[in-house]
């Protein structure tokens, strides 16, 4: 079989071919990760080289081969209580801003995106049983979203290795979770908590049905987007948020150098960015 090879037009094309449908730009530094895995793919797909291979994928019109090349080319590696200053400010000063300005009784409803293999959401039921007395009066909804269709049936199996646990305190360790052979696995009722979906950020057709959130969590994502894709993001997340609802980011990361629309909160435990309780 002859070697596949990808030159820089091909790399170029392919690269524009994804932005569009994802918001994920790749740089020249990633040109090995991403030819590897289109030579994976032409080579499953017995294809004879890249521009047969593109061709397919352009026309594929059940979408099956590009969700096979979304799951192989987005990196979902975390790890339990990444960040954990900001579920403090989640559980110590978010949710009772919230409660307090709520005039009904309808679910707090969180929405965590990109879900990876859900260490994230998981991380979110923890703290809330752990260290949020609302928990006993509340009810609370979480969505939990990602592009890749592989990592979001991992984070339903909730099955993690040593090294994704291993920021969590035993105790915790011994109350959620059930040792295996090659790992842990999170209890039933923690995997209950959390509802997994999958969803394209900036396909709006997609994204229509998000909507009445209290607050999300989007860490450590735009940075794979550029300014465009990152304005499109923030404005979905305007639009899936309450009024007065609020959005995490991660720590290098800032909505101020991407939309107007929020306001900058900080509280003792970190800075987030709120919607405005009325529609500017």
């Amino acid at each position: 079989m002859t070697k596949t090879l990808i030159n820089d037009e091909d790399f170029r094309k392919f690269g524009e071919y994804f932005y569009r449908k994802t918001g994920i730009q790749f740089e020249v530094s990633k040109r090995y990760f991403v030819d590897k895995r289109l030579i994976e793919r032409i080579n499953a797909t017995q294809s004879d080289n890249f521009l047969n291979y593109f061709m397919m994928l352009r026309f594929d019109s059940d979408g099956l081969e590009l969700q096979k090349l979304v799951n192989l080319m987005t990196v979902n590696e975390t790890y339990f209580f990444r960040e954990a200053y900001q579920f403090d400010c989640l559980v110590n000063s978010i949710l009772n801003e919230i409660t307090d300005t709520k005039n009904d009784r309808r679910p707090i409803r969180i929405w965590s995106i990109p879900s990876a293999s859900g260490e994230e959401p998981y991380s979110i039921v923890i703290y809330l049983l752990e260290h949020w007395p609302g928990i006993e009066q509340w009810d609370v909804e979480i969505i939990s979203s990602d592009i890749d269709t592989d990592i979001i049936a991992s984070a339903k199996r909730g099955h993690y290795t040593d090294r994704s646990v291993q920021h969590l305190p035993k105790y915790l360790l011994r109350k959620y979770f059930v040792p295996k052979n090659d790992g842990f696995q999170i209890c039933d009722d923690l995997r209950d908590a959390v509802e997994f979906t999958r969803v394209n950020l900036i396909d709006p057709m997609e994204v229509r049905a998000y909507r009445e959130f209290d607050v999300i969590f989007c860490r450590n994502l735009l940075i794979y987007f550029d300014d465009l894709s990152r304005r499109q993001a923030a404005d979905t997340f305007y639009d899936a948020l309450n009024p007065g609802g609020f959005v995490c980011l991660g720590h290098s990361e800032s909505m101020s150098r991407i939309s107007s629309l929020f306001r900058v909160r900080k509280f003792p435990e970190g800075i987030v960015y709120q919607k405005p309780k009325e529609d500017i």
